[in-house]
């Protein structure tokens, strides 16, 4: 895959961070170990919640960790789609009305062509069933000049009728078919970006986390606990692991297997980068963050991580974040399964 130097937009609404573009989704998690969860319904099965779609939703440790390494922006999105003018909804209906108009165009040609097609195959038939009587007729006739009159009523009272011209309810069909109404499809985009009154310019877009904070539209990480949640990420991300959220199993995130690669910091993308994705692998580990190296853990809380992660055949990972020195310390807790 070659090098995509863009950096990815983020929507932001309601400092909550969204990928709307299908691309924009693969790039961020076969190169960067970004997963997101899908939030979207699909259009045809809106009622269900088990197989979603876009927009991608993002944790704030991983839009923090792709801004910070300058591989996203983000974007106030309600500032972005401001009201559109008169002039604006009148192209843009036309513009709706040139489509639907182009649909019904390829429509009625589609059915022509179908209609044509299928008289064709009817005249072709009858040619054929012509061919079988006139062959039919011959052989009648060879058997009366051979003098055999019983042989020859018998095939005569077999012979069909005479060849006849098409029917005419095939025309009556494909004139009903024209003069049904012909249906349209209305195409909904999942990007605003090509709307005549999107805005586009800098004034909405935010390189920065800081920059993003000063606006208003982003404050994550504002306190010790979110800044240890964002080292810890980072860290484990720089080793190669990905992430997922990990409440279902008693901790902050899901760690699942990963490869350090060097060479990724070079720019030299390779296909171990995906090693440990959610899609193919289990997690190792269920990671609780612990803002502080020397954070109080209560008894029942061990024993509850150590006999939680076993069960569901994890190690819990306990993270603990030092804010002075910026480092990360890990301590695994498994059930031993004696005394």
């Amino acid at each position: 895959m070659a090098a995509d130097s863009r950096r990815i937009p983020l929507r932001i609404s309601n400092k909550k961070a969204f990928i709307w573009d299908v691309d924009d989704i693969a790039l961020v998690r076969s190169r960067h170990n970004i997963c997101g969860i899908l939030s979207g319904t699909l259009p045809h099965v809106s009622q269900q919640n088990v197989f979603l779609g876009m927009p991608l939703l993002l944790m704030p440790e991983e839009v923090v960790l792709l801004v910070e390494n300058e591989f996203a922006v983000l974007i106030d999105d309600p500032t972005a789609h401001p009201q559109p003018g008169l002039q604006h909804l009148q192209n843009w209906d036309a513009e709706q009305q040139a489509g639907i108009e182009r649909q019904i165009a390829m429509l009625e040609a589609k059915e022509a062509k179908e209609n044509t097609k299928g008289y064709a195959m009817t005249v072709e038939a009858l040619q054929k069933r012509q061919a079988r009587e006139e062959k039919r007729a011959a052989k009648a006739k060879l058997a009366q000049e051979s003098g055999e009159l019983g042989s020859l009523s018998a095939m005569l009272s077999l012979e069909s009728p005479a060849v006849t011209a098409p029917s005419s309810s095939v025309n009556e069909t494909s004139e009903s078919k024209s003069a049904s109404s012909a249906g349209h499809t209305v195409v909904i985009p999942t990007s605003s970006t090509t709307l005549e009154w999107y805005n586009t310019d800098s004034s909405c877009t935010y390189t920065t986390i800081a920059a993003a904070k000063e606006a208003g539209i982003w404050d994550y990480p504002s306190t010790l606990q979110e800044r240890a949640r964002c080292g810890v990420f980072r860290n484990l991300w720089e080793r190669g692991y990905f992430m997922g959220g990990g409440i279902k199993f008693g901790g902050d995130y899901l760690v699942y297997p990963g490869l350090f690669l060097e060479v990724y910091l070079v720019e030299i993308k390779s296909d171990f980068w995906m090693l440990g994705d959610p899609l193919r692998y289990h997690s190792h580990f269920a990671a609780s963050v612990l803002q502080s190296p020397a954070s109080g853990l209560r008894p029942m809380e061990v024993v509850a991580h150590g006999r939680l992660g076993t069960a569901t055949k994890k190690a819990h990972l306990l993270c603990g974040w030092d804010d002075e020195k910026k480092e990360v310390s890990y301590l695994t807790i498994e059930w031993a399964g004696f005394g």
